[in-house]
């Protein structure tokens, strides 16, 4: 016999800790920085157009576009549904470091100065904004 797994979305634990997450999500720091990492993913995917890509770099800019997009859709979660989104928080630091590597490795070294460098400063703005966007997550699982 097949015995039925309990439903945890409606235990209260599970409902006072997504309340609790949203709460501290809230506040101004995280709002800003929501907001900052919207524009960031933005940024990226606009990038190759922005710094004016070589046409020999397409695919850095098909991927540098499906990267800003993922940037952006991760942090408009966050600021529209952190209680159900924080677990996915580490994702803008994974991003933002495959982005930094991108232009080596998609490109294998081949990518103009402009790219790289765009890259690696929209890479480490996406770390250091997704860094702080993992912040309310630990603060709330303290409480």
């Amino acid at each position: 016999m097949v015995r039925p797994i309990a439903d945890l979305a409606g235990h209260p634990d599970i409902a006072e800790l997504r309340a609790r997450y949203d709460q501290v999500a809230e506040t101004p720091a995280a709002r800003i920085t929501d907001g900052v990492l919207v524009l960031a993913g933005l940024y990226l995917a606009l990038s190759p157009w922005v710094v004016g890509f070589t046409p020999f770099e397409g695919n850095l800019s098909v991927n540098n576009f499906i990267c800003g997009i993922a940037v952006a859709v991760l942090a408009g979660g966050f600021a529209v549904a952190y209680g159900r989104t924080h677990g996915l928080a580490w994702l803008p630091v994974a991003i933002g470091l495959w982005t930094i590597f991108a232009p080596f490795v998609v490109q294998r070294g081949y990518a103009s100065g402009g790219a790289i460098a765009s890259n690696v400063v929209i890479g480490i703005v996406t770390i250091g904004l997704g860094l702080v966007a993992m912040r309310p997550g630990m603060v709330a699982g303290r409480r």
